[in-house]
C-alpha cells in the first residue's frame, strides 16, 4: 500500500522544537510532484511554502531571453519559500521539481502565523536562508571557473545524494537547463562518461556505475557544497 512520508522525513521540521511543530503539522499537505513541476516563478506570489519529504527542488535565476540557470538545490535538509514568514511575498528566483517526489505543502498565511508565534521558526527560516546564499555564492563560482564536465559530475552527485540512489532519473534536456549550456554539450560528455564506464544512460535514467571515479571528476564545488 502506498503511504504517505512522516513530515518529519524533513529534516528542518524534524529539528524544530515539539511547541513549534505542532503549529505547522495541521496545516502540511503532502503532494506528490513529478520533475519539472513548477513551484514558483521569478516575481511570483508565493502562496504556499514547500518542505521537500523525498525528491529535489532546483532554484534557477532567469535570464532576460527567458532561460535559468540553476543556483540551488533543496532536499529534505530545506525549505522553499520560507521567507515569507519575514516579509517576503514574492520568489525571486524559479522553482522547479527537479526530483519527483513527496513534499509537505502549507499556505503563505499559516507560516507567517507560525513564524510570528515561535522564534524557533522564525530562526529556522533565517538560518536555512542563510544556507542557500552560500550555496547560490558557490554554485555561481562553479559556473564560472569550472567546465561543463566537472559541473555536469558535481551536478550528477548532488542529484544521486538527494535520491538516495544510483539511480537517477534526469533527462538530457533537462540537464542542460540546469546547466545553463547547451543540449549538444551534455549529449557528448553523457557519451564520453558511458564509454568509460563511469554512467550508463538510457530512456532519461542515469545509473551511476563507478562512483569513486565520478567523485574524482567532480570539481571541488561538491565538497564544499556538501560541507556548506
Amino acid at each position: 500500500m502506498d503511504t504517505q512520508p512522516e513530515v518529519t522525513a524533513n529534516i528542518l521540521l524534524a529539528a524544530l522544537p515539539h511547541n513549534a511543530l505542532q503549529l505547522l503539522t495541521p496545516h502540511l499537505v503532502p503532494v506528490k510532484l513529478s520533475q519539472a513541476a513548477p513551484l514558483f516563478e521569478v516575481d511570483e506570489q508565493m502562496e504556499h511554502v514547500v518542505f521537500p519529504l523525498s525528491g529535489m527542488i532546483s532554484l534557477l535565476v532567469v535570464l532576460k531571453n527567458g532561460a535559468g540557470v540553476e543556483t540551488a538545490t533543496v532536499g529534505r535538509e530545506g525549505v522553499v519559500g520560507a521567507m515569507v514568514g519575514h516579509g517576503l511575498h514574492r520568489s525571486r528566483v524559479r522553482a522547479v521539481v527537479q526530483l519527483s517526489g513527496t513534499f509537505a505543502r502549507i499556505s503563505s498565511v499559516h507560516f507567517r502565523q507560525g513564524t510570528e508565534a515561535s522564534p524557533a521558526i522564525a530562526e529556522m527560516s533565517i538560518r536555512y536562508n542563510e544556507e542557500l546564499l552560500t550555496q547560490a555564492r558557490i554554485t555561481a563560482a562553479c559556473n564560472l571557473t569550472h567546465a561543463v564536465e566537472p559541473r555536469f559530475c558535481r551536478w550528477l552527485l548532488q542529484s544521486r545524494d538527494r535520491a538516495q540512489s544510483d539511480v537517477v532519473p534526469l533527462t538530457q534536456e533537462f540537464i542542460s537547463e540546469m546547466l545553463g549550456v547547451r543540449r549538444t554539450s551534455v549529449t557528448e560528455i553523457a557519451i564520453k562518461m558511458q564509454d568509460a564506464q563511469v554512467i550508463s544512460y538510457s530512456r532519461g535514467i542515469i545509473k551511476i556505475v563507478d562512483l569513486p571515479k565520478l567523485k574524482a571528476m567532480a570539481c571541488e564545488c561538491y565538497e564544499s557544497l556538501r560541507e556548506s
